[in-house]
């Protein structure tokens, strides 16, 4: 069985100046970073479906990425990917003090348990300081600044909420929030009747926000949520086409009321099949 140093070999071969791989060699850092990101939602998918056979090699694609940019920061001189798996070692147990007191990988584990919201403030406060260590103007430092620009922007409004959450800017409780999302979306609707479309955006933005506010009150991920109604769409509407097709009936050729009969039936059928 192939170990971890045998990946890191292949990587640099496939890097190999005169013997490498043409594709391999032409790539970037960021010529990779959308890859990276693919790959992520592809383990993410295969957790979310459940397919345990197909996650260690989903798993494999997005540790090769890993594997690419250390590559890459080998041949510039930057750090290799001992410095990636030191860092991480040593940032988590840094954070878990309650699980490794002395600092130490291997020293005795701590007799005292903490509760969750304890180990979570802890946390929180852990990494503020990392934060504060990383800048050289810790007056200018905000609570904000270390949410990646790239996330996903349901992901990352959820962060920035959490993060202003943790001073105190937040609505206490979930029903306050969904008064919010009522007013954000008379503001749509105002935003409509004035046919203003940079108003319009405007507002749909809002009320995206606010949403993302309401499911994180509900404890629920909104990134997970929508891809979860992203593939309940999905399976509905394949339902449709393949409905019509057994007709020999084009999609085209049929009414709304008509597509959104076979959407019920659709409906119908799942409910069905979880015994609802």
């Amino acid at each position: 069985m192939y170990k971890l140093d045998d990946l890191l070999q292949l990587m640099a071969r496939l890097r190999h100046p005169e013997h490498g791989c043409p594709w391999d060699l032409k790539q970037s850092y960021a010529s990779i970073v959308p890859y990276t990101l693919e790959e992520a939602y592809e383990v993410a998918d295969a957790i979310e479906r459940g397919d345990f056979d197909h996650l260690p090699g989903e798993l494999g694609d997005l540790l090769f990425q890993v594997v690419y940019y250390s590559q890459l920061a080998t041949e510039e001189g930057r750090f290799g990917f001992a410095e990636v798996v030191d860092g991480i070692t040593a940032k988590l147990i840094r954070r878990h003090p309650h699980v490794f007191p002395d600092g130490d990988l291997y020293g005795e584990p701590d007799a005292q348990k903490l509760e969750e919201a304890a180990v979570k403030q802890r946390w929180e406060e852990l990494k503020a300081e990392e934060r504060a260590a990383k800048t050289e103007a810790p007056e200018q430092l905000s609570l904000l600044d270390d949410v990646p620009q790239a996330l996903p922007a349901l992901s990352r409004a959820a962060k920035l909420q959490k993060r202003a959450a943790q001073v105190g800017f937040d609505w206490p409780e979930a029903l306050p929030v969904l008064d919010k999302v009522r007013e954000e979306l008379d503001e749509v609707l105002e935003a409509m009747s004035e046919n203003d479309p940079q108003a319009i955006a405007e507002e749909l933005g809002d009320l995206l926000f606010v949403v993302v506010n309401l499911a994180r009150h509900l404890k629920v991920e909104p990134e997970a949520a929508l891809r979860a109604a992203n593939g309940k769409f999905e399976r509905r509407f394949r339902f449709i086409e393949q409905a019509l097709r057994e007709a020999g009936r084009p999609i085209e050729n049929c009414s709304l009321d008509e597509l959104d009969a076979l959407w019920g039936e659709a409906k119908k059928q799942e409910k069905a099949a979880l015994g609802c």
